[in-house]
């Protein structure tokens, strides 16, 4: 499977004078967070909360700054997750892709929301 990237919205619903950015966000379910530039943070007016533990993808863990919330839109889904300050790219964890239901079509190399419940996100809530 080669990578998977989408089209998303990125605000900050706490200081809406701040514009909304589109942005170009590789896709990976095996990811847990939303992680964001510390560019695109600056441009939300976005402020590091407190500081998490992340596992990169070389097996090394690293101390980071984590803020919030910040609304992320996909297609005609929404969710308020708050985001690793990491990384050049914008980067779809598994906890807002759950939170909008969207699934990742690996032969198609792209992002939708689920065919299953194409107008409303549907989840477990057990």
């Amino acid at each position: 499977m080669g990578l998977v990237y989408g089209n998303i919205s990125l605000s900050n619903p706490v200081l809406p004078q701040f514009e909304k950015l589109e942005v170009k966000c590789l896709v990976d379910s095996v990811s847990t967070y939303l992680c964001i530039p510390s560019h695109i943070a600056n441009q939300l007016g976005l402020v590091a909360l407190e500081t998490r533990e992340a596992t990169l993808a070389d097996g090394n863990s690293q101390s980071v700054p984590y803020a919030g919330p910040i609304q992320v839109t996909f297609q005609n889904r929404n969710c308020f997750v708050g985001a690793l300050i990491l990384g050049n790219e914008v980067l779809l964890g598994a906890v807002p892709m759950a939170d909008m239901d969207l699934v990742i079509h690996p032969k198609l190399l792209e992002l939708s929301v689920n065919p299953e419940s194409l107008n409303v996100p549907r989840g477990y809530a057990k």
